[in-house]
């Protein structure tokens, strides 16, 4: 029996073993001018076999590219485009920053700091009051995500002044928005599972249409 064990190993699998053997035999054609013209068939069936790809800007790229990479980069022929090389294909992505500051309160995140940097140089009173209440409120928002106990207005301001190192001075008689615990949390989990609440209605919904008649 031959099983597919002990065939030749497919370079690129999603292009079956058919596609493989006609590179194969692409290889073997000793004229160029034929060859090109191999090739060319060969990238039409390819091309074929994923026709909703056919829109995709770079779609006869890849198709190049991999033929090149199933004839394991030997197969010499008139590419319209650069050939990949074993080499770049093999090269490794370069490794994304990360930023590793410390961000004193999680829960407020990082933009919270970088709002109140900005606070902290402005110099109109007016303008700073105002960006102050905003990053205020949003704050208090931000405390009742991750906390669904109630959040005093003096907590949100000594975190203000902790966090901008007392540069900032609240407002006097300064008044947050009134945010409902419960109403707020009950808000973000429906966002986060539109799922979960659209089965409750309809369970509701099914128990209102199926009551008892008495």
């Amino acid at each position: 029996m031959d099983y597919n064990s002990s065939r030749k190993h497919l370079i690129l699998p999603e292009y079956g073993r058919n596609v493989h053997k006609m590179v194969d035999f692409a290889l073997t054609v000793e004229d160029k001018d034929e060859r090109n013209r191999v090739v060319k068939s060969i990238i039409a069936i390819m091309g074929n076999m994923y026709p909703h790809l056919r829109d995709v800007s770079d779609f006869r790229h890849k198709l190049w590219d991999h033929i090149t990479i199933m004839s394991d980069f030997q197969l010499d022929i008139d590419s319209p485009y650069e050939a990949p090389t074993r080499e770049k294909l093999a090269e490794k992505p370069d490794k994304l920053p990360y930023h590793n500051e410390r961000i004193k309160y999680r829960h407020y995140g990082r933009t919270v700091e970088a709002l109140i940097g900005k606070a902290i140089e402005i110099e109109d009173p007016k303008e700073k009051d105002a960006l102050i209440l905003m990053i205020a409120n949003h704050m208090k928002k931000s405390f009742l995500t991750w906390n669904k106990d109630s959040v005093p207005d003096e907590k949100i301001f000594k975190d203000i002044t902790a966090l901008s190192k007392g540069k900032l001075e609240i407002p006097e008689n300064l008044k947050l928005a009134e945010v409902k615990e419960r109403e707020y949390v009950q808000k973000i989990k429906k966002k986060k599972n539109p799922r979960t609440d659209n089965r409750n209605d309809n369970k509701n919904d099914h128990r209102k249409f199926n009551k008892p008649r008495i």
